[in-house]
């Protein structure tokens, strides 16, 4: 799950944030696309229906969670057949954390809604990888733990305390990355490929794991598969096939992503990256990063902490 850990550490840009929501029938919500974003919807209380932008509507109880990882647009609605309301503010400008009250006085549906803003030149290929919705009815959101996060993001939202966006901040973090376990630790038919074979498969974890731990070390596709415990034709062929890249390259690519990131703290050399991700120059490094970003890392730098 560490690999788990960094994707959501690296890909995550600003603040998060997160609104409880109280909707009263009738209602209709349409929550318009944000690309470079990620967002959730959990129900807390009552029934509604999810409306894709393709594809029929989905109704949703109590304790179904939707997790959006490509932010295509949505609407949100007491029933099928309810019009869509247009938002009525940019949702990039909602609060860390609110709470509202929304539609009429009927019937009472409680949702908890939230938004991650991603950064789309370091998306991680497990993100890619994932459905354009993902549904967790409420038998498979069930694991204590992704029920603890919900209750507490909940509890610290209505009731926010001393150090509430410290506490917000972080429990929307472990809320994704319950949403991940969960969707990765499905039933083996839904893990026989892919990354989500990858997470399943002790070897390869094994490897990936030694590759986020240690990126700045000298791998090789033999050291490597020695930490898998296979034999390196045999780790690089089921490396390749599930993590969709060959070791080494995906070795690279992750290096540079961590590059991306750390050159995105204010107080930073170019070298000091350049030697934590496991290039031996300066030089070196900047020739792969402007490679892989289409610019150097100094003028990244530079984009990311304007003076």
């Amino acid at each position: 799950m560490d690999v788990l850990s960094d994707v959501i550490a690296i890909m995550r840009t600003g603040r998060p944030r997160s609104t409880r929501i109280s909707w009263r029938a009738p209602w209709g919500h349409r929550f318009p696309s944000t690309p470079g974003s990620a967002g959730f919807q959990v129900v807390l209380k009552g029934a509604c229906w999810f409306v894709p932008t393709d594809g029929p509507p989905v109704e949703l109880s109590a304790g179904d969670i939707v997790f959006l990882p490509k932010g295509h647009g949505y609407g949100l609605a007491d029933s099928p057949v309810t019009p869509l309301a247009e938002p009525p503010c940019d949702p990039g400008g909602v609060l860390l954390y609110a709470s509202a009250v929304v539609g009429g006085d009927g019937a009472e549906v409680v949702t908890l809604c939230g938004g991650y803003d991603l950064d789309p030149a370091r998306t991680h290929p497990i993100l890619r990888e994932l459905p354009d919705v993902v549904h967790l009815p409420e038998r498979l959101g069930h694991a204590p733990g992704l029920r603890a996060a919900v209750d507490m993001l909940t509890g610290e939202i209505e009731r926010p305390g001393l150090g509430a966006d410290t506490l917000v901040t972080s429990l929307l973090d472990v809320l994704q990355l319950y949403i991940f376990r969960a969707w990765f630790g499905r039933d083996a038919d839904c893990t026989k490929a892919g990354w989500a074979a990858a997470l399943a498969d002790p070897a390869m974890c094994a490897a990936l794991d030694a590759i986020h731990r240690d990126p700045a070390r000298r791998w090789t596709v033999q050291s490597l598969a020695a930490e898998a415990g296979l034999s390196r034709a045999a780790f690089a062929q089921k490396f390749t096939r599930l993590v969709g890249r060959a070791p080494l390259t995906y070795l690279t690519w992750w290096r540079l992503a961590l590059g991306a990131s750390l050159l995105r703290e204010r107080d930073v050399s170019i070298a000091q990256v350049a030697q934590r991700v496991g290039y031996g120059s300066e030089y070196a490094f900047g020739t792969a990063f402007k490679r892989e970003y289409g610019m150097s890392p100094g003028r990244y730098h530079r984009q990311a902490c304007p003076a």
